[in-house]
């Protein structure tokens, strides 16, 4: 990174300091200018490509929605309309996914939060459809509106989160019919960070994107820059349902952004090998790629890693495991063979609390992910118990995690000043440099200042309280939700949303939706 920029961060950290330790963090997506991580040979890649064509061609992908199966036969797929299966040539598949844009621009509600996808940025984005709330507090409970709006205060001021998120826990205490409204328009008032919303079939999806038009006051279709993205997962193995096909058609056609990813457990979603379970995410994945175009060539995609092991003794999802990290650097490299952006996830683990086993097992998705320069990582902060709860105190964990990242890929300058020779003379041999005024320049910037990791001697520790990790995170995330101020919105933009949201809301009552 250039010398100007890793010094113009620091001086942003400087500026920005306030009572919630999470907002000094620079905002803007960080930048990997290492070279990316590499698990597979260049012959390996083509044997896995290889595969995944053969998948398409000879055993085909079923796809449960009669326009879908109109889309792939007039573009000379081979169909078959009982089994609702097709198969794909692949030179038909390579081209369809060739034409979706390699890097564009997520735009968010605030424009000075605009989100590069593509290239060497990394973004973080918080967890998506977990089911349970959890603290020291309250343990853990059914999620409720009041959670899912203090995680969305929790992202709006945690500056190496970019994403506003959907679902990040689910309010079981609103209806289905309506709670795609319901949360977005609280995303929406309460963040102003580029926008997340459910594309789970078409009405819910299409309310997703009338309330963005509402937002920004613009007919979002015609641009070549979305204000919205939806995750969109396959039915593996090999299935693509009703629900998430709506959201892929609904989302394309208005040039929304999609990130298309199976979630694929090998040895049950899969053949047991991560060779073979990574064939098979590579054809699902660009199987649902290549259907967005055919509803509108070049709309925004973002290719979907999401494969990991089963537990072979309980038969659940094993996460935070080397195979895992394997799949996640392997995915990446497919991401970039068809020169396309790439999403991976963050803070994935099986343990209940956020102890010791759940910082470890999140290393080992992280890691992969930030060096094999993954542009969208999702589940950042705050998963546990395999995706079951959004942890408030784990939250802040991971957030320490996601900022020493941010700091470390800024990298060092190595120039004159740097190299500090003179100060180097002046202190000679013996002596200490804590006075010099090398040092007393800058000593409040040159390093990583913690959010939540205690350095103190152990008798002060104990004197203090003697917390531990998450006793000291449960106090900095009720300090930071006691800081929290809503971020402006123009208040005739405000009451036009939630005048849709009342006259939707009637409109849906009682209707089954997919939630």
């Amino acid at each position: 990174m250039p010398a100007n920029r890793s010094a113009a961060r620091r001086a942003e950290r400087r500026r920005k300091r306030t009572h919630s330790p999470l907002a000094h963090i620079p905002w803007q997506p960080t930048e990997n200018k290492l070279p990316p991580l590499e698990v597979l040979t260049p012959e390996q890649v083509e044997r896995i490509h290889d595969a995944s064509m053969r998948i398409l061609e000879e055993i085909g992908l079923v796809f449960l929605d009669g326009e879908a199966l109109e889309l792939w036969q007039r573009a000379g797929a081979a169909v078959d309309w009982k089994e609702q299966r097709v198969r794909i040539d692949r030179g038909l598949l390579l081209d369809l996914a060739a034409r979706a844009p390699e890097r564009w621009t997520w735009r968010a509600r605030n424009p000075a939060r605009d989100i590069p996808i593509g290239d060497d940025f990394i973004t973080f984005a918080p967890n998506g459809g977990t089911v349970f709330a959890q603290d020291l507090d309250k343990g853990r409970r059914p999620g409720v509106m009041e959670d899912y709006e203090n995680f969305l205060r929790l992202n709006q001021i945690s500056n190496v989160i970019h994403y506003s998120g959907d679902q990040i826990v689910v309010p079981h205490d609103v209806p289905v019919s309506h709670r795609h409204l319901r949360t977005q328009y609280a995303a929406v008032t309460l963040t102003d960070k580029a926008l997340i919303g459910m594309a789970h079939g078409r009405v819910i999806s299409a309310d997703a994107v009338a309330m963005a038009r509402i937002v920004f006051q613009e007919e979002i279709t015609q641009s070549d820059r979305p204000v919205l993205g939806g995750v969109v997962n396959a039915s593996s193995p090999l299935r693509w349902d009703e629900r998430m096909i709506g959201g892929i058609l609904t989302y394309a056609r208005a040039n929304q952004a999609l990130i298309v990813t199976p979630f694929i457990l090998a040895g049950a979603m899969s053949p047991i090998t991560m060779a073979a379970a990574l064939a098979q995410q590579n054809a699902e994945a660009l199987a649902g790629i290549a259907l967005a175009q055919l509803a509108r060539p070049g709309a925004p995609v973002i290719y979907g890693g999401f494969a990991t092991n089963v537990d072979m003794k309980t038969g659940g999802p094993a996460f935070g495991t080397p195979e895992g990290a394997w799949a996640m650097a392997a995915g990446a490299q497919l991401a970039r063979r068809y020169g396309l952006p790439y999403r991976g996830s963050g803070s994935l683990n099986t343990s209940k609390l956020p102890d010791a086993q759940a910082a470890y097992e999140t290393m080992w998705p992280l890691w992969p992910a930030v060096l094999a320069h993954t542009n969208f990582i999702l589940h950042a902060v705050g998963w546990l118990e395999a995706g079951m709860v959004s942890s408030y105190e784990k939250f802040i964990i991971d957030l320490e995690s996601l900022a020493m990242f941010a700091h470390f890929l800024e990298g060092q300058i190595v120039d004159e000043a740097t190299l500090a020779l003179e100060s180097i003379a002046e202190v000679g041999p013996g002596g200490h440099h804590f006075g010099t005024a090398h040092t007393q320049a800058r000593y409040g910037s040159e390093f990583y200042t913690p959010i939540l990791s205690d350095r103190q001697d152990y008798e002060t520790w104990r004197l203090r309280g003697a917390e531990d990790a998450a006793v000291h995170a449960n106090r900095i995330w009720k300090q930071t939700l006691a800081d929290y101020q809503a971020p402006p919105l123009d208040e005739a933009i405000r009451e036009e949303l939630a005048d849709f949201v009342r006259r939707r809301q009637e409109a849906l009552a009682g209707v089954e939706l997919y939630g």
